[in-house]
């Protein structure tokens, strides 16, 4: 009889089923919609309550050099935030006067190589993914992000939460003037 901590030690990097990584694809795909509209209060319903949001920046180095940029959390980070501080971004945009959305910011978000994966928690699974986020703002301002994702998404009765995402810029260099885009 097997118990159950080897149970889930076997199950975490498992490939999902055909089925699983459709839905999760289709949420992938709904989160994308919804940033490019705005819809902000329905993308933050797909967030959970303890969401943890990381974007590291990633300095330029040789590969003799180990220093730890992606996952150490002290380093300097785009977004390093958890639920309550995302929403305190967004609710700058009711107040009128968030100078960098007016005009609005036109945005696409475009979501592909999805796999997903079983994790060691029966009710939530590893989503890897690669994004480009195109944003266009006045006459001139034009900016390109592109990356990839590692995520742990929730089910939640018939639906999914995100429960941490770490997005990995590819660009040496930031050139935006502001970062007012969740990827």
């Amino acid at each position: 009889m097997t118990d159950t901590a080897t149970l889930e030690r076997t199950r975490e990097g498992t490939t999902a089923s055909l089925e699983l990584t459709h839905a999760l694809t289709q949420t992938l795909y709904r989160e994308a919609r919804l940033l490019d509209d705005e819809h902000y209060k329905a993308w933050t319903s797909m967030l959970a309550e303890d969401l943890h949001y990381h974007m590291p920046g990633i300095e330029t180095r040789y590969r003799r050099d180990k220093t730890e940029q992606v996952t150490d959390l002290t380093r300097m980070a785009y977004y390093n935030d958890s639920k309550p501080e995302i929403l305190k971004r967004l609710s700058r945009l009711e107040t009128g006067t968030a100078w960098s959305e007016d005009p609005a910011t036109r945005y696409t978000h475009i979501i592909t190589n999805v796999e997903v994966e079983l994790t060691e928690k029966a009710d939530e699974f590893r989503v890897y993914s690669n994004f480009y986020a195109y944003r266009n703002r006045n006459e001139r301002d034009e900016d390109s992000l592109i990356g990839n994702r590692i995520d742990i998404w929730r089910q939640v009765g018939n639906d999914f939460q995100l429960v941490k995402r770490r997005a990995i810029l590819k660009h040496n260099v930031m050139l935006s003037k502001n970062l007012n885009i969740y990827v």
